[in-house]
């Protein structure tokens, strides 16, 4: 009734030109993917933020247009143990794509999540900063309240922390207006069809096409750049429980007797080293990359690509918490660097030129900041609980 092969109609209406169109009819024959049968619709209620079968899992309920979007997004985040797509908020028991709408549900999706390795704080932080949180009236090119982003809150501690991460998020400046999402408590969840599940997985293809179309990253690079996929105003559970966050940086004469020449520039006193001068730019084992001092896990062969600089390049740190960003004012002009978060060392720059199917960064590393740790040696060095980051991912 709204999908014409496979590609819902709301959403189709942001392809542009008769061109796009023509090569998803294309797409269509060559690849063609009919959906399952949709598998019975059961109600997953969703009345408390934590989980009756565990204290360390949490569940949360978010709003922010296209649920293959923000399905895909939100599993990337380290802690997100699972996400579902669904319909929440409407006046009906049993929802399905063809009428969930006109009964005033919302397209959402629930997040299963370890509240011991990433906040709610930090998830309601992330969608407002993949998303439109300003427009009320839809997602990009998909109009009606059935696509606005919503944030649910299950007590008065979630919608305390919704309204201040919202405060924080507005202080920032970042976006052309003030946010204007929707806060509401939380309601029943039901799951969408098995067909809507990892869409972006199954139809990798058709859903670049949508999403590039829909102008979602467009915006979110426009406003927020490199900061899209950091917390600036949220904290990490693992800020304080990382068994790194201890760790106390020796004083200056120290260093300079334990790093060479070379280490100390660059880590101590923001140096680049040579371009096509350090050996990581051409290690492409599987493994991490830690700091060289404190040791704490920077960045994952997973995330690592040949950007032809010369320097390590990567297109996002091993998770959103293990670096920070700062403002570096040069005389090349404005920058932003990338420090590590407990060693507190020069690690490179982030720039917005990296793969554009990858997330559009590129993590500039100094290899001399870093250390390799193959992955066949992560265990015996303590990294065993990283092995997962080790291996490849799937793009987009």
């Amino acid at each position: 009734m709204h999908t014409i092969k496979n590609i819902p109609m709301p959403r189709r209406r942001v392809f542009v030109g008769a061109v796009l169109i023509v090569l998803l009819s294309v797409l269509w024959i060559v690849c063609p993917d009919t959906p399952k049968a949709p598998s019975p619709l059961l109600p997953v209620i969703t009345q408390t933020s934590m989980s009756p079968s565990s204290s360390t899992t949490a569940i949360a309920l978010f709003g922010n247009g296209c649920f293959w979007c923000v399905e895909h997004d939100m599993a990337k985040i380290d802690g997100v143990i699972d996400v579902r797509s669904g319909y929440a908020g409407g006046t009906t028991n049993s929802p399905t794509y063809e009428n969930y709408s006109k009964a005033g549900h919302r397209e959402v999706v629930e997040a299963t999540y370890n509240p011991q390795v990433v906040s709610f704080a930090q998830l309601v932080e992330h969608i407002l900063k993949h998303g439109d949180p300003t427009d009320s009236a839809g997602s990009f090119g998909d109009r009606g309240v059935e696509y606005a982003p919503a944030l649910y809150y299950a007590n008065d501690e979630e919608l305390s922390i919704i309204r201040e991460v919202i405060a924080k998020v507005d202080a920032l400046q970042a976006l052309p207006k003030p946010i204007d999402i929707a806060v509401l408590p939380i309601t029943p969840f039901y799951l969408a069809e098995e067909y809507h599940q990892d869409y972006a997985k199954k139809n990798p293809l058709r859903y670049g096409y949508y999403r590039n179309a829909s102008g979602r990253d467009a915006f979110i690079k426009k406003y927020w750049q490199e900061k899209s996929g950091v917390f600036e105003v949220t904290t990490s559970p693992i800020a304080t429980s990382s068994p790194y966050a201890s760790y106390r940086k020796p004083d200056q004469e120290t260093l300079k007797k334990t790093l060479s020449p070379i280490e100390y520039d660059v880590t101590q006193q923001n140096g680049t080293e040579r371009s096509h001068t350090h050996p990581y730019d051409k290690e492409m084992r599987m493994g991490i990359y830690v700091d060289i001092l404190s040791g704490e896990p920077l960045f994952s062969s997973r995330d690592k690509y040949n950007s032809g600089t010369g320097w390590p390049s990567f297109v996002a740190p091993i998770s959103p918490n293990a670096v920070t960003l700062h403002e570096d004012r040069g005389w090349t002009g404005v920058r932003t660097e990338v420090r590590s978060r407990f060693g507190d060392n020069h690690l490179g720059h982030v720039f917005t030129d990296g793969p554009s199917d990858r997330g559009g960064l590129r993590y500039c590393m100094n290899g001399t900041a870093l250390r390799f740790v193959p992955i066949q040696n992560m265990e015996a060095e303590g990294y065993g609980a990283y092995l997962k980051d080790a291996q490849p991912q799937a793009y987009p």
